[in-house]
């Protein structure tokens, strides 16, 4: 069932959303869609792992979808074709300004805060014989910055224009674009995703790779006009291929939902993930992020009330202006 129809539902039989314990249980879909990214990135693995913990969690059926990614869901969610979504600040604040490239003019206020996941790391592989083992030698190459309405499409071309690199991208998900680099129809995969991307390591187990981020001399020219980002590190330990650690430039990343969610819902979504964090980590490695100390990076995103009622009962005071 679908939000619009929830909402109908509700509508019709009297049921309050939002309401202070259970009493909106009856009132649950039975199935779920949880917007993630392209098969292949670290947005489908993880939210297929959260999304069987909260199907666990509740009786009620939640599905991973594949989408083009954060820009594309906090639209899906605003519009309510889809109950859960997750998505980057980045895009996330662009959207609640009304500045989304899907839905233009639209101010994506309904959209609300469930759990904090990760920092997405910008991230570049490219074929160790390529040559291409820095963000500069990408000038005047081919490269693919993953699909359409997703984090990397959003900032990437930007980046390289503020660097004054001539990069001609192209558009795709994360597994097609590491095969692409493979064949030699890209010269290099710029992702915007958790560490590690698994295309990446998939990769780096057939082929000798380099993977390289932003340096600190490059993030010195942009990073004053991107106050969302915040340096990062890629830990040697992510990839075989790499001896050091790396830096890098990266964003947080929350799961959503819709403020008409039911709000005794949304507390077993957020208590299943916040109280799992061995399974989430065993789902993928960037969970290591996934606790509720991290709810403090949301800065905008009001949380949804079935959020606010576990973080509250477990010791976390939310602001009074991001109660949603």
């Amino acid at each position: 069932m679908k939000l619009t129809n929830l909402t109908l539902f509700v509508f019709c039989t009297g049921v309050t959303l939002g309401a202070s314990a259970d009493s909106d249980r009856d009132s649950w879909p039975s199935s779920l869609t949880i917007g993630t990214g392209s098969q292949g990135a670290t947005y489908y693995i993880y939210g297929s792992g959260w999304g069987n913990l909260a199907s666990e969690a509740t009786g009620a059926s939640f599905g991973a979808e594949v989408t083009g990614g954060p820009v594309q869901n906090v639209t899906l969610v605003q519009m309510g074709e889809h109950e859960f979504g997750m998505v980057t600040t980045g895009p996330a604040y662009e959207a609640w300004r009304g500045n989304s490239e899907l839905a233009p003019g639209v101010e994506h206020t309904d959209i609300r805060a469930v759990f904090p996941m990760y920092q997405t790391a910008l991230q570049v592989i490219a074929l160790s014989g390529s040559g291409i083992s820095s963000i500069s030698d990408l000038d005047g190459k081919t490269v693919g910055i993953g699909p359409a309405g997703g984090t990397g499409d959003m900032y990437y071309p930007q980046l390289f224009e503020k660097l004054g690199l001539n990069v001609r991208t192209r558009n795709a998900g994360a597994a097609d674009q590491a095969s692409q680099v493979q064949d030699g129809l890209l010269d290099a995969f710029a992702f915007a995703a958790g560490i590690p991307v698994s295309a990446f390591s998939q990769l780096e187990a057939q082929v000798d790779v380099n993977i390289f981020s932003f340096s600190e001399e490059e993030m010195e020219v942009f990073l004053e006009d991107f106050p969302e980002f915040s340096p990062a590190t890629i830990p040697a330990s992510a990839y075989s291929s790499l001896d050091a650690d790396t830096s890098a430039i990266s964003l947080w990343n929350f799961a959503i939902t819709h403020k008409d969610m039911p709000e005794s819902l949304v507390y077993e979504v957020t208590k299943a993930v916040m109280e799992n964090h061995e399974r989430m980590v065993q789902v993928h490695g960037s969970a290591s992020e996934t606790v509720p100390e991290n709810f403090v990076e949301n800065t905008f995103i009001p949380w949804h009330p079935g959020a606010v009622r576990w973080f509250e009962e477990n010791g976390y005071d939310i602001p009074e202006e991001l109660r949603g």
